[in-house]
C-alpha cells in the first residue's frame, strides 16, 4: 500500500489539464489506480482525480461512503472512471457544499451550483466500458472530481465567499444535527 501525500492548491500541476490514459493495462496505470484508491481511504474523502496525487492523467475515484465531514443518505460502491467524459448534465442545479482533500487538506467548505443529476462515460480498471446516471452526492463527486482533470478547483466556483466554512463549522452546522 502507497499512500501518496495530497498535492495543495498552489501547485502548478493542479491546474493542467489531463492527457487521457492511452493503455490501461499499462504498470503505471494500474499503480496509478491502486495508488488513488489507497490514497482516497486513507485520507477518508469520498472522491479523489489522478492530478491529486500529481499525476496528470484522466483517472478520477469516488467512493461514496461515511467520512468525519459527510453522512450521505445513500453510499455507493468504489467506481474507477478512465478517461471519463460527462455527456450530460440536468438543467437543475443545485447549490451544496463542497471541501477538497486539496484546499487546505479539506479544512475549508464553501457553496458550489452544480446541475443535480449527470450522466458520465468512462472505462473501468477491467477495460469495460460503462455509462452511469448519476444524482446526489455521487453527482457532485463526480462533477467536483472530473474538474480537478481539467484544473478547475471547487474553490473557482464558489457561489459566495462570504459563506466559505471551516471545517470545524462545516461539521458543526451540517453534520452534527
Amino acid at each position: 500500500m502507497i499512500i501518496k501525500n495530497l498535492t495543495q492548491i498552489g501547485n502548478k500541476n493542479l491546474r493542467k489539464k489531463s492527457v487521457s490514459v492511452l493503455d490501461i493495462n499499462s504498470k503505471r496505470i494500474k499503480s496509478t489506480i491502486k495508488d488513488l484508491i489507497d490514497s482516497l481511504r486513507y485520507h477518508n474523502i469520498v472522491g479523489i482525480a489522478a492530478p491529486q496525487i500529481g499525476k496528470n492523467i484522466r483517472i478520477i475515484i469516488s467512493e461514496i461512503k461515511k467520512t468525519p465531514s459527510r453522512s450521505p443518505k445513500n453510499t455507493d460502491k468504489l467506481r474507477v472512471y478512465i478517461n471519463p467524459k460527462i455527456i450530460w448534465k440536468s438543467k437543475k442545479e443545485v447549490v451544496d457544499y463542497e471541501g477538497c482533500g486539496s484546499v487546505a487538506y479539506q479544512k475549508i467548505f464553501g457553496p458550489v451550483k452544480r446541475p443535480s443529476e449527470v450522466i458520465i462515460e468512462a472505462i473501468d480498471q477491467n477495460k469495460n466500458k460503462f455509462k452511469l446516471k448519476a444524482n446526489g452526492l455521487l453527482s457532485r463527486v463526480i462533477q467536483h472530481e472530473y474538474d480537478h482533470l481539467d484544473g478547475v478547483l471547487f474553490t473557482d466556483k464558489l457561489v459566495d465567499n462570504k459563506k466559505i466554512l471551516s471545517s470545524e463549522e462545516y461539521i458543526n452546522k451540517f453534520i452534527k444535527r
